[in-house]
């Protein structure tokens, strides 16, 4: 562990709820799989998107995080788009990374993207198109350090 500003710095997965990280905003909603489903760290739970596409969703981690390693567990997402943003605000958005991802027939499509060192207080998730009428997303996990607290 390193010690920075006051920090002590140690990897984590940024998005799970119990680290402080929030859903912000989704484009669609269903009480019985919410936006939170996707930061729970539970596999058994999603959120799923209401059949028209583009779908996004804004994950807040109220920090300042270096993400090193971002997964992605779904189900029939075609193209995702994501972009990220250092503001205080879910503002200025930048983008990261767009990919094709492959159809899984029968189990999670598991995509994994490597930071290099990239920086973000949000991070804004674009399901632009699917393999199917509906896409669920099952979870997202960061694995990076808090580098600072906002003020």
């Amino acid at each position: 562990m390193l010690a920075v500003k006051g920090l002590t710095m140690r990897k984590v997965d940024l998005c799970l709820s119990s680290e402080g990280t929030e859903v912000v905003l989704a484009t669609s909603s269903d009480e019985k799989h919410p936006a939170e489903s996707i930061i729970d760290g539970n596999p058994r739970t999603f959120w799923t998107t209401t059949g028209m596409f583009p779908q996004e969703f804004i994950i807040c981690f109220h920090k300042h995080v270096r993400i090193e390693k971002l997964t992605i567990q779904s189900y029939f997402v075609r193209t995702l788009r994501i972009e990220k943003s250092t503001s205080k605000e879910p503002a200025d958005f930048e983008p990261w990374i767009e990919r094709d991802l492959r159809h899984t027939e029968g189990q999670l499509q598991n995509e994994e993207i490597v930071g290099r060192d990239d920086h973000a207080t949000y991070l804004r998730f674009i399901i632009v198109s699917a393999f199917d009428h509906f896409a669920s997303v099952h979870g997202v996990s960061a694995e990076g350090i808090v580098v600072s607290n906002l003020h």
